[in-house]
């Protein structure tokens, strides 16, 4: 039976989950089928889109198609508003402060400390997420955001529930590595403790700046443009918008480089020429690779949004189909990005596509803050994996959840020469 044949024949309430396994299962296929016989899909408690227009229209849209969702996660935090003077004024003060020239600098850091880490355990098992994938962008964090001196593990844990319950623990997931009450309870306790130590460490940076010893870190950035009193943006504001350095850099980064790695592993001819890549003089020479892997395998599937009035999707086609207000819409941006009305030979792996078109970083108002930082950390971690000699991967474990926990890699010590395996 078709995909279809089988979700029409179910009972109402078992369509969503049983399409939501198949998202995580066999997303392509599922998908095609989607796109062309069903391509916004009414499951009762959400609607999909699969096409790449109507996905760019739910996140340009902002008006019809609010971040409201988030509000219960975030609470007053910019990110959970759309066209609201804050919203405009503090996503300006932090595209400020993550300077673009920074950004070779902590590109080259980010490959050698990932190198580092992963020489320093020739001849053992190392797990590469906490090593490398998740332990690389809290290390980046901390020398470049200026986040210092929280307890070994802090950074992680709180980085960690606030991303678990704001992208995974929504009214229409049913999460299984915990349950929705504990993930809220841990994201609290995260952010009493995370918001305890900036309240000091903004203190610390506040005491230096007055002392005459400016720093060159995020924070201290955030105090002088808050001290300047040419905006509005306060010291709680500091406060909040530090946390939001801190989880937006970490899981979101080990999540697609696991998966970059995993999707340019599977296939020997893609691995060969991602391991060239890899080696080559040209720091950048990897970028396609690891990009095109993130469309076949994306760290978020979909984007959800809120409708704020009565509208519709497919407007002027023959799956028009009538989205009422307060609908819980999801842009299935992975389908998209097969999608062969806006992408050439969508199957094909090509490393030479680049970002354009795709919606790795999101799109629209709500696109990454962090874009520049992200599409350098990335292929930073990927490139010092690959570069490496006789690596020996076991399997990912998730443990019933939706980003990689953990992945056990043994780091052979080799002679030079030695190519990089990713299968046993």
């Amino acid at each position: 039976m078709s995909y279809l044949a089988r979700i029409d024949a179910a009972p109402e309430a078992a369509r969503w989950p049983m399409v939501r396994a198949w998202m995580r299962t066999e997303p392509l296929p599922l998908y095609a089928e989607l796109r062309r016989y069903r391509p916004v899909l009414d499951l009762g408690d959400v609607i999909l889109a699969t096409r790449h227009s109507d996905c760019t229209e739910i996140l340009a849209r902002h008006d019809l198609f609010s971040v409201e969702p988030y509000q219960a996660k975030q609470g007053e935090y910019w990110m959970a508003q759309d066209d609201t003077a804050r919203h405009w004024r503090e996503k300006s003060i932090m595209r400020a402060i993550l300077d673009f020239e920074m950004v070779p600098e902590l590109r080259e850091w980010a490959e050698a400390e990932a190198g580092r880490r992963l020489d320093a355990a020739a001849g053992t098992t190392l797990d590469l997420v906490a090593a490398v994938t998740r332990g690389v962008p809290l290390a980046v964090v901390e020398r470049f955001f200026g986040l210092e001196g929280a307890k070994p593990g802090a950074l992680f844990e709180w980085s960690y529930w606030n991303q678990m319950d704001a992208f995974w623990n929504q009214p229409f997931d049913e999460p299984e590595f915990a349950a929705p009450a504990e993930i809220v309870a841990r994201r609290e306790a995260a952010n009493e403790e995370m918001r305890a130590f900036l309240i000091g460490l903004v203190q610390n940076r506040a005491a230096a700046l007055q002392a005459g010893q400016p720093g060159s870190d995020m924070i201290s950035r955030l105090l002088i443009l808050s001290h300047s009193g040419a905006l509005r943006f306060d010291l709680p504001q500091v406060v909040l918008n530090a946390g939001g350095l801190l989880i937006g850099a970490v899981e979101t980064t080990s999540h697609a480089a696991v998966n970059a790695l995993l999707v340019l592993g599977a296939d020997p001819e893609r691995r060969a020429a991602a391991v060239a890549a890899a080696r080559s003089e040209c720091a950048a020479a990897l970028d396609g690779h690891v990009f095109e892997a993130l469309r076949f395998k994306p760290a978020f599937p979909y984007f959800f949004r809120r409708t704020t009035s009565d509208t519709c999707l497919a407007r002027g086609t023959d799956h028009e189909t009538r989205v009422p207000k307060g609908k819980m819409v999801l842009a299935v941006t992975h389908s998209a990005m097969f999608d062969p009305r806006a992408v050439d030979t969508p199957e094909r792996f090509d490393p030479s596509r680049g970002l354009q078109g795709t919606f790795t970083f999101g799109y629209g108002l709500h696109g990454c803050l962090g874009r520049a930082v992200g599409a350098a950390l990335v292929p930073a971690i990927v490139r010092a994996v690959l570069g490496r000699k006789g690596c020996f991967p076991g399997a990912v474990a998730y443990r019933n959840g939706p980003v990689p926990e953990a992945w056990p890699w043994f780091i052979e010590d080799t002679p030079a020469g030695a190519g990089c395996v990713l299968a046993r």
